[in-house]
C-alpha cells in the first residue's frame, strides 16, 4: 500500500506530524507547562494517604493537575466534598511557600516551602490530657 492509498484516518507515512496534533488538543496554540508533583513529593503524600486510610479516617482521593497549580483532594467517601486539599501552587513560593493544606471550609490550615512540615499539621496525633 502507498501513501496515495492509505485509508482516511490511518496513521501512514502522509500523517501529519506531530506538532500538529498537539494543536488539535490546545486550540488556543498556547503551549504552557502543567504544575505537577514530582515523585519525592509524591511519595510524601501518599505515605500520609497510605497512613490514614489504614487508619479508617481516609478512603479515596483525587490528583488535578493545571497550568497554575497541583491539588491532591483527599475524601472520606468519593461522593462527597474532599475533607483536605493538597496544593502547589509555585507563583507563591518566593512569597509563603509552594505548598499549602486547605480544609473543606477554605480554611488555610498550613502554609510552606517544606511539604513534609506542612503536611504535619494533617499528621498529628492524638495525646492523653491529664484532668
Amino acid at each position: 500500500m502507498t501513501d496515495q492509498e492509505t485509508p482516511p484516518g490511518s496513521w501512514g507515512a502522509s500523517a501529519a506530524p506531530a506538532d500538529d496534533r498537539v494543536t488539535h488538543l490546545w486550540p488556543s496554540g498556547r503551549t504552557s507547562a502543567v504544575v505537577s508533583f514530582d515523585r519525592r513529593e509524591l511519595q510524601v503524600i501518599l505515605n500520609l494517604y497510605g497512613r490514614k486510610v489504614a487508619d479508617g479516617e481516609w478512603r479515596d482521593y483525587a490528583i488535578d493537575f493545571s497550568a497554575q497549580k497541583a491539588v491532591f483532594s483527599v475524601y472520606r467517601r468519593a461522593c462527597e466534598t474532599p475533607l483536605y486539599r493538597i496544593e502547589k501552587d509555585p507563583k507563591l513560593a518566593r512569597r509563603q511557600g509552594a505548598f499549602s493544606v486547605v480544609a473543606a471550609t477554605g480554611l488555610i490550615l498550613k502554609r510552606g516551602a517544606d511539604l513534609a512540615r506542612v503536611l504535619s499539621v494533617l499528621d498529628r496525633k492524638l495525646r492523653l490530657v491529664d484532668a
